[in-house]
């Protein structure tokens, strides 16, 4: 790669190959490059093991794997469902066929799920709310890894705040919830998207075997559900390092999630303030254009 860092790019590029690291930085300050650089570093440690530079987007990967030469035995660039696949498959876990319930099969088996309990208590208020309500509050339960009822009930709604609902009725969402899944797992659909995660966390938590990578590397973080990311933390060598790379002004969880609440324990944030995408005199321009009446 014939990319040259500048400022606290160079610094963060060689921070020590052991722990966690979290670097935030505004659209256009170089963090996928960074990431990149950082990536090569830690690949070329002499006996340093493997490193893993994961993102959330196939085609972020694509154009990654088309910067650099990463057709290397120590570095892999995927996709974080890519990787999930592969591990879960590695340890006898992923169904030959269509083990994934596809965004559409996942509606359907939630609608499903519903209708079953609207037969059954007819006049509970809560299953009388929107299929659309509760395809997202399955997400938000299967994204943040909720493992049961009380969990669920006592959970702060991080992202759900606009969905309102009384802690005591959680328990119909739940059942709901548990509806879906055997449903989905009577047709031969173990996983979906949003739950593989958590699937995967569960599984290398029994897995005492030696971790593939010793450093892995998320960029733009912003994308990952808290399991995913507990997940990749869980994947990293004892003796590793995990470095998260996100956008400051895209964290879709805000200031109520820790990061310890994602896996990461970390004492420090880098950030990257500078924009070398869009100069001082661009963004300056752009602005006044905003503020013109036309």
């Amino acid at each position: 790669m014939n990319i040259k860092p500048r400022g606290k790019q160079e610094e963060v590029m060689a921070l020590p190959a052991k722990g966690h690291i979290v670097v935030l930085g505004t659209a256009g300050s170089g963090k996928t490059t960074v990431a990149l650089l950082r990536a090569h570093h830690l690949a070329n440690i002499p006996n340093g093991g493997k490193v893993l530079l994961v993102t959330f987007n196939g085609a972020l990967v694509k154009y990654m794997r088309g910067l650099s030469n990463y057709q290397t035995q120590k570095l892999v660039v995927e996709n974080y469902h890519t990787f999930a696949r592969g591990y879960l498959n590695s340890r006898g876990k992923m169904p030959r066929w269509n083990g994934i319930a596809d965004p559409d099969e996942k509606v359907s088996y939630i609608e499903q799920a519903l209708d079953y309990f609207k037969k059954k208590y007819p006049t509970e208020s809560t299953f009388k709310r929107s299929l659309e309500f509760f395809i997202e509050e399955i997400t938000f339960i299967e994204r943040f890894g909720f493992s049961g009822i009380t969990e669920y009930k006592e959970a702060e709604r991080i992202g759900r705040a606009s969905a309102n609902i009384k802690r005591e009725n959680r328990k119909w969402v739940f059942e709901v919830y548990e509806r879906y899944r055997e449903l989905r797992e009577a047709d031969g659909k173990k996983y979906d998207w949003d739950d593989l995660a958590l699937y995967v966390f569960n599984e290398l938590r029994n897995d005492d075997s030696e971790r593939r990578y010793t450093h892995i590397i998320i960029d733009e973080g912003q994308d990952f559900s808290p399991m995913m990311i507990k997940s990749l933390v869980e994947s990293v060598a004892d003796n590793g390092s995990l470095t998260f790379f996100g956008d400051v002004a895209q964290q879709i969880y805000g200031s109520r999630l820790s990061w310890r609440d994602s896996g990461i324990d970390i004492n420090k944030v880098w950030r990257f303030d500078v924009n070398y995408r869009n100069p001082a005199t661009i963004t300056a321009f752009a602005k006044s254009i905003t503020r013109n009446k036309y």
